[in-house]
């Protein structure tokens, strides 16, 4: 898919930001009982010669989620004025990506976490060959993941995980280098499946 194709097809997305719609992690029941944290993470798309989806590890030393995959987002603050403010500062603050370098497109349906966070994912084009720093503290590196795999159907595979004596079953994405599951990989097949629909009811040429 080409960089035009792409931008296409998330602009056709974000005019059908399917409000109200909300996703839910597979131990989401852990925490129905308690409001979910308001979250917001910047899913950023870089438009090169081959497309790709801008992901970070963060640091295996952090309290939660260390040595996971993830976008760069965090909680949505009072002083943020919205989820696309909150993504954008996090993504400031953790990699030292310029806002004004992101194009926001939209948003997509929020997802709640089994840890208690209802994340709102922004969609936002990035032109390639920023210089990103991730700050040391939070973030150990900034890789991507092609829009090919993304939109390949076999690509994503469901695991299961043996934990405090359930099993959970999650999403896993391929890659060479690290690997990409939870509430990262799910958003991502959401992504997927909005960008295949897009392409599959799209009017001929």
């Amino acid at each position: 898919m080409t960089a035009a194709e792409l931008r296409e097809r998330l602009a056709e997305i974000a005019l059908d930001p399917l409000v109200g719609e909300v996703a839910h992690g597979d131990d989401v029941l852990e925490v129905l009982d308690r409001p979910p944290i308001p979250a917001a993470v910047l899913v950023p798309i870089i438009l090169g010669p081959a497309p790709g989806i801008l992901l970070t590890k963060r640091n295996a030393h952090l309290n939660k989620h260390g040595g996971q995959v993830s976008f760069p987002g965090g909680r949505i603050d009072k002083a943020d004025a919205d989820a696309e403010a909150a993504a954008l500062r996090e993504a400031e603050e953790e990699i030292a990506l310029d806002p004004a370098r992101v194009e926001i497109i939209g948003r997509m349906a929020d997802y709640v976490t089994g840890t208690g966070y209802r994340i709102t994912p922004v969609l936002g084009l990035l032109p390639p060959g920023l210089a990103l720093r991730p700050a040391p503290d939070e973030v150990e590196s900034v890789f991507e993941l092609g829009v090919d795999v993304l939109l390949d159907p076999h690509a994503p595979r469901r695991q299961r995980h043996h934990v405090r004596g359930h099993w959970r079953e999650y999403w896993v994405w391929p890659h060479p280098d690290h690997y990409i599951w939870g509430a990262t990989a799910a958003i991502l097949v959401h992504l997927a499946q909005r960008l295949r629909a897009v392409g599959l009811h799209a009017p001929a040429g």
